[in-house]
């Protein structure tokens, strides 16, 4: 387990995700993307982010995240 990408993870959540309220799927995709390479700016590799997603997959962590926010009520 990466302390370093789960990290990196919930801090990129923190500072992106109020941007991607009302993102369509080509958004989170996109930003799927960015996340990756601003990981890559850091050093990081996404096999880092990846495991700490507890899905596999970063977009379905993104879209969670938006849905989440945008309406924290939401049951898991």
């Amino acid at each position: 387990m990466s302390i370093r990408g789960k990290e990196f993870l919930e801090r990129w959540l923190v500072d992106n995700v109020p941007e991607l309220i009302g993102a369509d799927v080509i958004s989170a995709g996109k930003a799927t993307n960015k996340l990756f390479a601003d990981a890559q700016k850091q050093g990081i590799e996404g096999g880092e982010i990846v495991e700490e997603t507890g899905t596999g997959s970063v977009y379905e962590t993104i879209l969670d995240a938006v849905v989440h926010y945008h309406h924290p009520g939401l049951a898991d």
